[in-house]
Order: C-alpha cells, then sequence, then structure tokens
C-alpha cells in the first residue's frame, strides 16, 4: 500500500463523511481547546485525559477551570480543592499533585507561560509525549503527531504501521505521514475508535475501507 498525501487526503474525507452519521462531539480536550484556547489549560485538560473517559475529563477540566485556568490561580488551590475538583479522573491524586508541580514550575521557570517546544513541555512533572504533543497542537498549533490508544490501534490494525508502543507510533508515522496531517489526526482517529473503529469488535460493517484494512490484530467485527 502506498501512503501518499492523496491517500491521506481520502483517508481523512472518507472517515469524516462515515462520523457524519453518528450522534458525537469533539474530543474532550478539543472542546476545552475551543472554548478556553489557551495552552495552559490544553495541557492541564490533557493531564487530567490519561486513562480517563472523554466525557469524564471533559467535566472535571470545566469544574478545574471554573476555579483556576492559569498557573498563578491553580498554585493558591489546596491538593485536596484540585483533587475534588477533578474526581473521578484516574489517578487523580497524582495527577493534582503533578497540576500543581507543573504550575508551579510554569511560574518560577517561564513566568507563567507554557513553553511552545517538546523538550521543555516533556521535562515538566507528569508530562508523556502524548501530553506534550497534543499541548504543542492544540495550544501552539505547531505540527506534532499526538498518538493516544486509538491512533497507535488503527494506525497498526489498517496496516500504516508495525509498532508495539504509542513512542514507536510517533516516530512511524512522522515519516509516512506529510505534515499537514499531523495536527488533524489525533482528533480524526480517537473519534473514528470512539465510534467506528473500536477496541474491541470494530464496526467494519460501517468503515468506507473495510475491503482495503488489513484488520490486523481483529478477531470479531460486526
Amino acid at each position: 500500500m502506498e501512503f501518499d498525501s492523496n491517500y491521506f487526503d481520502y483517508i481523512f474525507e472518507t472517515f469524516q463523511n462515515a462520523l457524519k452519521k453518528k450522534k458525537r462531539q469533539l474530543p474532550s480536550v478539543s472542546l476545552i481547546a475551543l472554548k478556553m484556547n489557551t495552552p495552559y489549560t490544553v495541557l492541564i485538560s490533557t493531564l487530567i485525559s490519561l486513562r480517563t473517559k472523554d466525557d469524564v475529563t471533559l467535566k472535571a477540566s470545566e469544574r478545574l477551570f471554573s476555579l483556576a485556568d492559569t498557573p498563578e490561580k491553580m498554585v493558591l488551590l489546596s491538593d485536596e480543592e484540585i483533587e475534588k475538583a477533578i474526581f473521578p479522573a484516574g489517578f487523580y491524586k497524582r495527577k493534582a499533585q503533578n497540576i500543581k508541580s507543573i504550575s508551579n514550575v510554569l511560574i518560577e521557570k517561564y513566568n507563567g507561560v507554557v513553553p511552545a517546544t517538546q523538550e521543555e513541555l516533556l521535562a515538566l512533572p507528569g508530562v508523556g509525549i502524548k501530553t506534550a504533543n497534543l499541548t504543542l497542537n492544540l495550544g501552539f498549533n505547531i505540527d506534532a503527531i499526538c498518538v493516544d490508544c486509538h491512533v497507535h490501534q488503527i494506525a497498526n490494525r489498517i496496516g500504516w504501521i508495525n509498532t508495539k508502543t504509542p513512542e514507536e507510533s510517533v516516530v512511524a508515522l512522522e515519516a509516512i505521514m506529510p505534515k499537514r496531517f499531523w495536527i488533524p489526526l489525533n482528533e480524526l482517529l480517537v473519534a473514528y475508535g470512539q465510534n467506528i473503529c473500536l477496541s474491541i469488535s470494530p464496526l467494519c460493517s460501517e468503515c468506507p475501507i473495510a475491503e482495503s484494512c488489513k484488520k490486523i490484530g481483529v478477531k470479531y467485527s460486526r
């Protein structure tokens, strides 16, 4: 299979058309980015989203940002107040500690401004490659591939790449995908993974590329 700009144009268009038939909303962090549009809120909501369902992430982020939406305001909250706001997000106690620590670092090292490089973002407490790249994407409009469980699974399932971890998938996707697709990739495949290309028993009957998809790792489909 050849992967070029025309191929990815086709994939994006057909996936978007298939999703139009579904009642869905944007991923939680995308919604936060649209509503608040600051690198800080994108960074913190992405951190909250790790190992947490989308609807929980959205509500938790909105509760927290109603209390504090800047590093300066966040450090005035106690760990318990942050925990209460983001509960029941996964690992909420650890995330509350990281949110407070990140906010302190931003104030002390960056004058309260979120840095716009992957290297600096990765140095922040609790920030991994997914969080860093999504912050670059949605917070700064900087080209970077954000790989979560949906992107990793679908890219391997179709046969675009052959990787074991999301970190490997970032590198592999960068090698085959033109940069203009890097930012919208995450939003598209997250929505596609939540609505059609499900983790277990995907809805292949609703997928426009079902015939060409290699269906790697798929045991059952509908």
